[in-house]
């Protein structure tokens, strides 16, 4: 290659003659009339030699062409191929394409307020959840596609109600809405390829359209993923945390000073410099907020307490019998019966946990003393009425019963 080089720059640049050439590079001359004539330079080429396959090629194109997918080991099986696998692997790799076909990926183009991914992390710390226990609590990301702009923030679950109101309070904070919402088949999203009612209903109060990706295709929402590992790597090192809200905290402090202020290559700027263009052609925040958090309907027990993921939090025992409704959402838990508030409490992040609000305890503690005092009152009978005692022998007289004449007989007798 060097040779090839000087040949050249010796002969074109400085007009040398070829017999000089060959006399200062100690060469042959028709070395050097074939270095000039080439226009590429020279690389050494072995001569194709034949393979152990080559007999057994007609065999395994015609098992491709029934199964184009057809494990290597399966196919030296078929054949009787007893050599090295590799050789057969490396000639499958070659001919298999003509049988399989071609899928193309095309590029794709990320246009101004058309999508955000989402995904769930799961960061490996547990996070103290101020009642002695520490637990790994999932991180709903969010990406917009075009400006790279990434927003989180951990929620106590990853049940329905718990997601769909960390989304709500990222798109608030974004200040928008996507034209599309692109998720995995997370079991509380689309757990079959379609979005669950809540879900659904969700989406349509925000007027945008929830985007599934396929089965096992990680690729799909690469974004989100992408900066998932970007949180793992950079964001956690060296971090403790207190509470799940010490947690959000520095990371939302992280996210803003750091994360969309880096430089993103294929951008060519920042995502907080990008997502005034996002923002400009998303869709506006609805007027009234959606339909978020846990929410369930049930009849208040004797024992005037409703469960929320594992925890167990106490109702105005006045209304035990009666449905109430439940709701529920990252950070309160408020129990309503026909529009009127009989529980109001702070989310416990915990498992678990009985949280009781004394006032509730002692509202028990009266109505059950009345319910004591009338289960001892005669029945039917009318509070504060007294009742008036007679003589049993005024009953003798109405009877005409006489029990004083016996003992006159006997005394006769």
């Amino acid at each position: 290659m060097e040779d090839w080089a000087e040949i050249r720059r010796l002969h074109n640049a400085e007009n040398v003659p070829i017999k000089e050439i060959s006399r200062r590079l100690g060469i042959a001359r028709n070395t050097v009339r074939k270095a000039l004539a080439a226009s590429q330079p020279p690389r050494y080429r072995r001569a194709k030699t034949g393979s152990v396959v080559d007999a057994y090629e007609p065999e395994i194109r015609k098992l491709l062409r029934d199964s184009p997918r057809m494990p290597a080991t399966v196919i030296a099986e078929r054949i009787g191929f007893e050599n090295s696998l590799t050789v057969l692997k490396d000639r499958l790799r070659e001919i298999r394409p003509e049988y399989v076909g071609v899928d193309p990926a095309d590029r794709l183009v990320h246009e101004p307020g058309q999508a955000a991914q989402m995904d769930l992390w799961f960061p490996e710390p547990r996070i103290p959840t101020g009642i002695g226990a520490a637990l790994v609590f999932p991180v709903l990301v969010i990406t917009l596609t075009f400006s790279r702009f990434l927003s989180a923030v951990m929620l106590p679950s990853r049940q329905s109600g718990d997601l769909l109101s960390g989304m709500w309070q990222l798109l608030a904070g974004v200040g928008g809405v996507p034209k599309t919402l692109v998720w995995d088949r997370e079991a509380a999203i689309a757990p079959k390829g379609k979005p669950l009612d809540p879900v659904a209903g969700f989406a349509g109060s925000l007027a945008t359209a929830m985007v599934i990706a396929p089965p096992r295709d990680p690729e799909f929402k690469g974004m989100t993923e992408r900066n998932n590992g970007y949180l793992e790597t950079s964001f956690l090192p060296g971090r403790n945390f207190s509470s799940p809200a010490d947690f959000n905290t520095q990371l939302g402090q992280w996210i803003t000073g750091t994360a969309n202020q880096r430089t993103v290559r294929s951008l060519g700027r920042r995502p907080c410099e990008a997502f005034d263009d996002d923002l400009t052609a998303m869709t506006p925040l609805p007027p009234h907020a959606p339909v978020t958090g846990i929410r369930a309907r049930v009849r208040l027990p004797r024992d005037y307490y409703v469960r929320i993921c594992g925890n167990d939090y106490s109702v105005d025992p006045r209304v035990i019998g009666r449905l109430v409704d439940v709701e529920a959402s990252p950070t309160m838990v408020r129990v309503l019966c026909e529009g009127t508030v009989v529980a109001s409490h702070s989310r416990c992040w915990d498992r678990h946990q009985t949280i009781t609000d004394p006032v509730h305890v002692e509202i028990a503690r009266s109505l059950r003393a009345q319910y004591s005092r009338r289960a001892l009152r005669p029945v039917g009978l009318p509070r504060g009425v007294e009742v008036a005692t007679r003589s049993l022998s005024d009953y003798d007289s109405v009877f005409g019963v006489d029990f004083t004449a016996g003992d006159r007989e006997e005394t006769v007798a």
